[in-house]
């Protein structure tokens, strides 16, 4: 083992505690990364362009959003029929529930100025609310309820999508006529349109702003969204991207609806050029860092929005596109879709349907890498095509997630425990008070002596892989082999062992 010791990885010796100044942001070990996307481009074009001749698609535009940055977009077909305007980038389409994000968005900026909780009751908002529920035992709904769509409101798609432009009267006298219940607060997640329409009154009643007012000057404003409304009517006849239905082989024009309450559920009009910059506002709250916050909202707020909230279904069967097989479990956040597959690959975003119109926009928070669609036919099934360009990016260009960096306290542990793991002898102190109740130490040096009796001495230690901050795991080049060895720190400062295994690769 002589030349062992000249092949470790040398570290400070005066990193003997975590200290948030020390933290090093996951990071893509890839530079190679964009030109490989670029290369996909031309096939994602294409994929494109097949949906929207096989589901007489008028026009449409769509977005890749890489580590960003809007770094490709394109538009086909017409975004006015009757005219031959054509679709572009700059074409504003009605984005359907695509909407709810904002809202949810606005809620949580609320959240975080202090002037709401997310587990109030809504009836200190809306006091109609109040008793109304499925059952006598039912809890009170509250906010968090409404975003993650577990309220105990049916699924209301057919008949929310025609109430855009009701009023808040108009809510407030369904309210008032006491409302149907499918199931109980809490328990069940149920899509509800009425839901989200209720935090758009929330968001009017806590700031003294309508729900478009208030996501215009805090959201869309600071983003340079200035362009996205709310109402179809204050858009330039030729930038307007009307809707259509697709019915006995001709397209019908459908009757753009006016903004309403329900609009914080499906209303929001924008354009790919625009809605590429929330995008990339979502992708930049990746990875948790130091950095100061520049953003319309805290990081760790848009953060935890990708969190899920409410469990909606586990696939062991789940078809991709491609027709690749792998199981996902989905989940709701606040106003936003969460699913992660079988290759660990987490996948967020939310699609949107109305009369005359079919969206959806997802990323990969731990690739950098986001897709949008929009589309002017009713229920464009964008949802399924984004999937398989977002699936056929990762692989065409063999894109790789972050690799979450090692801290020095995890290195500083790798370091002393290889020094010690062929004999257990002269242990320093960087063992937690558990470690030789779970590990006897004679236990050790018996595994110890059959490990390195069958790969011979040790010659290469390699780098960490950091599973987190505090866990881990590394290579070990030996003689005749290869060993694994993992460890998991205490929460102490310093953090000490508490878990270690060693195993023949």
């Amino acid at each position: 083992m002589k030349n062992f010791f000249l092949l470790l990885l040398v570290f400070p010796v005066f990193v003997n505690a975590q200290n948030p100044s020390h933290f090093t942001p996951a990071t893509f070990n890839d530079s190679g990364r964009l030109e490989r996307i670029q290369k996909a481009m031309p096939v994602i074009e294409k994929m494109y362009k097949d949906f929207a001749v096989v589901n007489h698609v008028p026009g449409y535009a769509y977005g890749i959003v890489v580590d960003g940055q809007l770094l490709y977009k394109g538009a086909a077909g017409y975004a006015n029929l009757e005219e031959k305007i054509p679709a572009t980038t700059s074409s504003m389409f009605r984005i359907a529930s695509m909407s709810k994000s904002f809202t949810a968005l606005a809620i949580l900026h609320l959240r975080d100025a202090g002037k709401l909780r997310l587990d109030d009751p809504v009836a200190m908002y809306i006091p109609a609310l109040k008793g109304q529920g499925l059952t006598k035992d039912a809890p009170a709904i509250t906010i968090r309820h409404l975003m993650s769509h577990s309220a105990g409101f049916p699924e209301d798609n057919p008949w929310g999508d025609r109430q855009l432009a009701d009023s808040e009267k108009d809510l407030n006298d369904l309210i008032k006529g006491q409302l149907s219940f499918s199931n109980v607060a809490g328990i069940e997640y149920e899509y509800s349109n009425l839901g989200f329409a209720m935090l758009g009154y929330i968001i009017h009643k806590v700031s003294g702003m309508t729900y478009d007012a208030y996501i215009k000057k805090n959201i869309l404003s600071p983003l340079g969204m200035n362009t996205t409304t709310y109402e179809y009517t204050t858009i330039p006849k030729d930038k307007f991207a009307f809707g259509y239905r697709y019915i006995n082989d001709q397209w019908r024009k459908e009757t753009p609806l006016k903004d309403g309450i329900y609009g914080a559920m499906g209303g929001m009009i924008t354009s790919i050029d625009m809605f590429g910059k929330y995008v990339a506002m979502h992708e930049a709250a990746w990875p948790e860092r130091n950095d100061k916050e520049t953003l319309p909202i805290k990081r760790s707020s848009l953060r935890e929005m990708h969190q899920p909230a409410r469990f909606i279904a586990l696939n062991p069967n789940y078809t991709f596109p491609s027709g690749k097989k792998l199981a996902t479990a989905g989940a709701y956040t606040y106003g936003l879709r969460w699913m992660i597959d079988a290759e660990h690959k987490k996948n967020i975003g939310h699609s949107g349907g109305l009369p005359g119109f079919g969206s959806n926009w997802q990323f990969l928070p731990d690739y950098g890498v986001g897709v949008i669609l929009f589309a002017n036919v009713t229920y464009a099934p964008t949802t399924t095509i984004n999937t398989a360009v977002l699936d056929s990016l990762v692989h065409m260009a063999a894109l790789k997630p972050r690799l979450t960096s090692v801290s020095p306290i995890l290195a500083l542990r790798q370091k002393a425990l290889a020094q010690i793991i062929t004999n257990w002898e002269n242990i320093p102190a960087i063992f937690a008070e558990n470690f030789f109740d779970d590990y006897p130490i004679d236990m050790l040096k018996k595994q110890s002596a059959e490990i390195f009796s069958k790969v011979g001495n040790m010659n290469t230690l390699h780098t960490m892989v950091a599973e987190n901050q505090l866990r881990g795991y590394c290579i070990i080049d030996c003689e005749s082999g290869k060993l694994k060895m993992s460890f998991t720190l205490s929460p102490e400062n310093p953090a000490l062992i508490q878990e270690y295994q060693l195993t023949i690769e």
